[in-house]
């Protein structure tokens, strides 16, 4: 598709041409927003996942969609509400329990923020990211030993991932584990 090869142009005319031609096509107004939301018109990707919601009120896709939308532009509480109806909808939503943990840790909401990424982490547990963000919130709440177990599994599954061996040096050296900093220093100076 045309978004795919990141011809948004395109990708938003065939979105549209699809809606003139069938104005209740939810899933055409789902994409677009997609797309809006990509190429940074937030307020046009906003009001074409709202249109999906309209038409098809079970779309937890949607919800999640608009949630990291309204995130993106700062607007935590309805990003909150939209990720906490797709995962109403869709119990089994890795994506959105991960997404509101994100809003809940730029809230300074640490403790909602670990329960929806372990949530994530259970129905998704091979989500490097989700282990890594949990890693960083128990790293702020000074849960040295926890940070360092999920920076660990988050390198596990992604060796390639320099953020987290260099949250995990910064833990090890808070620490005065020094050998260990100095090695995941290292690597991440070779990524």
């Amino acid at each position: 598709t045309y978004d795919d090869l990141g011809e948004s142009e395109k990708a938003i005319a065939d979105y549209s041409k699809a809606i003139e031609l069938k104005p209740d096509y939810a899933v055409a107004y789902n994409n677009r927003g997609t797309t809006y939301s990509r190429i940074g018109e937030s307020e046009k990707a906003i009001a074409d996942y709202s249109k999906a919601v309209e038409l098809k009120p079970d779309d937890a896709d949607a919800y999640n969609n608009r949630g990291t939308t309204y995130s993106r532009i700062g607007e935590s509480e309805k990003a909150i509400a939209d990720y906490s109806k797709a995962i109403e909808l869709k119990p089994d939503n890795a994506e959105a329990y991960y997404n509101r943990g994100c809003t809940y840790d730029d809230l300074g909401e640490s403790e909602k923020a670990i329960a929806d990424y372990s949530k994530a982490i259970e129905l998704k547990p091979d989500d490097a990211n989700a282990y890594y963000n949990r890693g960083c919130t128990y790293a702020n709440l000074g849960e040295s030993e926890k940070a360092i177990a999920d920076y660990s599994k988050a390198i596990e599954l992604n060796p390639k991932d320099k953020e987290a061996y260099e949250a995990r040096a910064k833990v090890y050296y808070s620490l005065g584990e020094e050998e260990k900093a100095a090695a995941d220093e290292e690597a991440a100076s070779k990524l």
